[in-house]
């Protein structure tokens, strides 16, 4: 399935949701002194963006759209259900919901590279299911020197979401990744922020069936082939 990012060709009759100057001062102060940040941002895309999110990703997962997620990329992509196990869906911008996420996603963009000088050239996105026991074992996003993801971001779509559901992302210490630094729940409108070269994260197996939306900004123009 092709990654393409391309432009949303039908927008939202909503507007963009808030990104002010202050928040992305924030997120820049974030990554600077630990490399990855946590923060809920329910009212900034409003409660209307979540729920339209969470419906496209429940039907997708209902029809059986979702592909099993593979590691690595190209010719050393392959599934290893030993690794992880969550299904996903490309996104393409081109419904009303995603194209109001992608505007979020490229105010994002330009504010980090405003703040940081980091050179993120575009983004990619996809939806990811974890059904019951599903799991990522540790892991960064990005091999050091690749230059092509450098932050990701993960927003979290599931409603009443309680410890003991599981599905938790722990991130590590990027000077020792054995030192767990922080445990996220993935609360529908909570937002993960961080390095994708240096960030160690891990999502603990879950206990009911989880959602959420991962977004790498890369450096890279010309997206590489799944």
């Amino acid at each position: 399935m092709n990654n393409q990012i391309v432009a949303p060709v039908f927008p939202s009759s909503r507007p963009a949701p808030a990104v002010s100057d202050h928040w992305l001062d924030e997120l820049a102060d974030g990554l600077t002194e630990h490399g990855w940040m946590s923060q809920c941002v329910a009212s900034r895309l409003g409660a209307d963006l979540l729920q339209g999110l969470r419906n496209e990703v429940q039907i997708l997962d209902r029809t059986e759209a979702l592909a099993k997620a593979r590691i690595g990329r190209g010719a050393d992509m392959l599934r290893d259900r030993s690794v992880r196990r969550d299904k996903i869906a490309w996104l393409q911008g081109v419904t009303p919901v995603q194209a109001e996420l992608f505007a979020f996603f490229e105010s994002v963009r330009l504010g980090l590279n405003q703040r940081l000088f980091l050179g993120l050239r575009r983004f990619e996105a996809h939806y990811a299911t974890y059904h019951e026991g599903d799991f990522y074992r540790r892991h960064v996003d990005s091999f050091r020197g690749r230059a092509s993801r450098v932050v990701s971001l993960v927003l979290y779509l599931n409603e009443n979401w309680q410890e003991a559901d599981g599905g938790a992302l722990q991130v590590c210490n990027r000077e020792n990744e054995d030192e767990i630094c922080g445990t996220i729940l993935p609360e529908a409108g909570r937002m993960a922020l961080f390095m994708s070269e240096e960030i160690p994260h891990e999502v603990l197996p879950a206990n009911r069936t989880r959602y959420s939306v991962a977004c790498w900004f890369r450096c890279d123009e010309v997206p590489l082939p799944l």
